[in-house]
């Protein structure tokens, strides 16, 4: 059987970072398998729903790599959920409710206020034919339940948090459908799931108490079929906290946008959360074959996964640092080659700061005071500077040993008296890219006048 799996974003906001792991874990669970994997745009909320998040939606997943085999809008769909209402109305699975949120939230009180779960009474179940005319000729409109069946418990094998079993009694029958018309979450995804193929269902685990009651939704939209569609595998993930082990508003706004905005490359995105909650180490993988081979449902905990920037941050410099040339580019200022890619990939945490290093090449650079003996020091480095030979590549690579050799031997010099004030003549900073690498790209002349302007002071 094909594996098909899907992400299910509203377009009410940008994605976060709870909402890219999803997606991902999705989009390997299908990759892994040879399957497929959909984006279902859920809009059926057309009042919060926007067309620009649309178009974020898709941005982001195609940044990530996350390409999706398929797409629905479920405001595409909305015959089906008719179809599939009026079916579960003739079979007795849907019931109008007349109460107002302000009654049904006494309800909760008084049965909290008993001892009792504060789940809906079903008082609308009681209500004669007389009784709902009465109602609706005053006006009120009724918002529809999905009625469950209390004669089992609903149990079925998750795919992290293993044998799952409800009550059913002990749930609520679902508001489906509200007064004006419009769906809720759980009857259209149900149905989509089946008419889209989809075979395994994986979700934060917020939803596990949705998924015992779709459950019977499935059941009873496939036994009003033909019986060819079958009930999706069900996992639910561990959700995201925050470093202090607490869930964190600031989760919400680390979406794509602020992750492009600061710098981060996508794949270090996708290394960190390919494993965050997992048993496996959170390595920087660039190589997302590698990822699939290890990804397993089985290696997922169940205690909640702590997101921590700076390990993003961790990832993404190691990553940067196993970066060609070719794969950056386009990214760097002019002028840098594959030869200054190499010299200064080390010292960057982001591509983005490789301009500011590259400004010890091109210049200028800060002008450092010395004190005396070194500048009469700099002054032997600018005679030592004009024997050097800078005519042939393979002479030029050991332009700074050769350079260095020749001072200490003729100043005595050596360690850190012997290289720093070189180091700080030549580029402004105490740190920074190997000076052995760095010195050929600052070039013959640029050098001899730092050096010079330090000597003078």
């Amino acid at each position: 059987m094909t594996i098909v799996t899907r992400f299910a974003p509203s377009p009410t906001g940008r994605l976060h970072v709870g909402n890219i792991r999803t997606a991902l874990h999705n989009w390997m669970l299908a990759k892994q398998a040879g399957g497929r994997f959909l984006l279902r745009i859920d809009d059926t909320d057309a009042d919060r729903s926007r067309e620009e998040f649309v178009d974020a939606i898709r941005s982001d997943l195609g940044w990530l790599g996350l390409a999706s085999d398929g797409e629905e809008r479920q405001s595409d769909r909305l015959a089906g959920y008719q179809a599939a209402f009026d079916t579960l109305r003739e079979a007795g699975r849907v019931y109008p409710c007349y109460e107002t949120q302000q009654e049904l939230e006494l309800k909760r009180k008084i049965r909290l206020g008993r001892g009792l779960p504060p789940i809906y009474d079903r008082g609308a179940l009681e209500l004669g034919d007389a009784e709902r005319a009465a109602k609706e000729a005053e006006g009120i409109t009724p918002h529809w339940r999905f009625k469950l069946d209390h004669g089992e418990a609903i149990s079925w094998h998750d795919g992290i948090r293993g044998p799952q079993k409800f009550d059913p009694a002990q749930l609520s029958d679902p508001v489906i459908r509200r007064a004006d018309g419009s769906w809720l979450y759980m009857l259209p995804s149900a149905v989509d799931d089946l008419a889209m193929g989809v075979t395994n269902v994986l979700r934060g685990e917020d939803h596990v108490s949705n998924t015992a009651v779709q459950i019977q939704m499935f059941g009873a939209l496939i036994a009003a079929g033909d019986g060819a569609a079958q009930m999706p595998r069900f996992a639910h993930e561990a959700l995201l906290v925050g470093k202090e082990g607490k869930l964190s508003k600031r989760l919400g706004s680390l979406g794509c946008d602020a992750f492009r905005e600061r710098g981060f490359e996508p794949q270090a995105i996708v290394a960190l959360l390919a494993r965050l909650g997992t048993s496996l180490p959170v390595e920087p993988i660039a190589d997302r074959g590698a990822l699939l081979e290890t990804f397993d449902l089985a290696t997922f905990g169940r205690a909640p996964a702590k997101f921590d920037e700076a390990e993003l941050e961790r990832i993404n410099a190691a990553l940067v640092h196993q970066m060609d040339h070719a794969a950056v580019a386009d990214r760097l200022p002019a002028g840098m080659d594959a030869a200054g890619w190499h010299a200064i990939r080390p010292n960057l945490a982001l591509v983005g700061e490789a301009a500011e290093w590259w400004r010890l090449v091109t210049g200028p650079i800060e002008r450092r005071e010395f004190a005396d003996e070194d500048r009469a020091y700099l002054a032997e480095a600018v005679r030592a500077f004009g024997q050097l030979e800078w005519r042939h590549d393979d002479i030029r690579a050991e332009l700074w040993k050769t350079f260095t050799q020749v001072l200490k031997r003729e100043t005595g010099r050596k360690g850190k008296q012997l290289f720093l004030p070189l180091r700080q003549a030549l580029t402004g900073m105490d740190h920074g890219p190997d000076m052995g690498e760095l010195l050929p790209l600052i070039g013959e002349t640029r050098a001899r006048e730092r050096l010079e302007q330090a000597a003078q002071g």
